[in-house]
């Protein structure tokens, strides 16, 4: 099995976009063909995230069905207890929580198109991809 951390945008992207690659991503898990492993930080951040205005203009939900989106995805997860502290991106402190949920919860891969975390590329052998990337190397059978 496959472990994943998945980021915010990554996320957002999925539910805006049903056909697009992050939304592709959140099929896989849903299929549980991969693992998400997630957190409370990354979920808040998540949900902050949807319920921007302009965002919820382009999926016009309302915070109870952003709630139960975020509940039907991570039904499918496992979340890390918050353990792990890390300041490893400097250049912007919050993206931190997703390195330590990664290094916490022992995935494989950071998905995300963030340039601070596509920056590291890899922390610890837990390799940063875009939604692209991660889902050709997913075909490859990798």
């Amino acid at each position: 099995m496959i472990y994943v951390v998945i980021d915010a945008n990554v996320f957002v992207s999925g539910v805006i976009t049903s056909g697009g690659k992050s939304a592709q991503i959140l099929n896989l898990i849903q299929k549980k063909k991969i693992e998400l492993i997630t957190s409370a930080p990354i979920l808040e951040e998540t949900r902050k995230v949807l319920l921007r205005p302009h965002i919820k203009e382009m999926h016009g939900f309302s915070a109870k069905q952003i709630d139960k989106k975020l509940m039907q995805i991570t039904r499918f997860a496992k979340t890390t207890l918050g353990k792990v502290q890390l300041k490893v991106i400097q250049s912007d402190l919050t993206d931190n929580k997703y390195l330590e949920c990664a290094v916490e919860g022992e995935v494989d891969y950071i998905i995300s198109g963030d340039k601070h975390l596509k920056g590291l590329k890899e922390y610890q052998g837990i390799k940063v991809l875009n939604p692209a990337a991660f889902l050709n190397l997913v075909k490859k059978g990798k």
